[in-house]
């Protein structure tokens, strides 16, 4: 089994068309017999973006039931292949906390997996310098186009020195619906 992320985009965002199409999404990967299994779900604070994490065979199983499942209501974009990196599957399967914040770091192409996890094994400790912000996870495209961090932290600011301590840029950066 592989973990896939689907960033989906309601056509008209709000907090109960997210909701709905969360809804949507796990009910179908069970409706399905699919095998895949929804993981979890973050929702910007403005409703407009969905990340979706998600365990499956093939991506092709992701699609098959997700797509149809919300087409009318948002455009899709992925599955793409993820790992995740700073966590355990088994303890993200038990959470039921939102994260406060996500930042998306678009990876330069020079940056292999090898090289990016390296880099986080060196940088992680240094997320101490910044004792207010909490790093909870990252997921990391296995074509490692980019990758979506998640924080605990008490603002915008926080999370920007925690970044800062890591040597690690933000494309963008997302307060998160609580």
């Amino acid at each position: 089994m592989s973990l896939f992320l689907l960033e989906v985009a309601p056509k008209q965002p709000s907090k109960e068309a997210a909701s709905q199409i969360i809804e949507q999404i796990s009910g179908a990967l069970g409706d399905q017999g699919s095998g895949a299994e929804f993981i979890e779900s973050q929702v910007t604070a403005d409703h407009a973006q969905v990340f979706v994490i998600v365990e499956a065979d093939s991506p092709e199983a992701v699609s098959s039931a997700v797509e149809p499942a919300v087409a009318e209501q948002a455009s899709v974009t992925g599955p793409d292949p993820v790992r995740l990196v700073g966590a355990e599957l088994e303890d993200i399967k038990k959470l039921k906390k939102n994260a406060d914040y996500l930042v998306e770091w678009d990876i330069p192409a020079e940056i292999s997996m090898d090289q990016y996890l390296a880099r986080k094994k060196a940088n992680a400790p240094k997320y101490a310098e910044v004792p207010e912000v909490s790093f909870l996870r990252t997921y990391v495209r296995e074509d490692t186009v980019k990758c979506l961090c998640f924080y605990d932290a008490p603002d915008e600011d926080a999370v920007t020195r925690a970044r800062q301590a890591v040597s690690t840029p933000i494309d963008r950066l997302h307060k998160l619906d609580a």
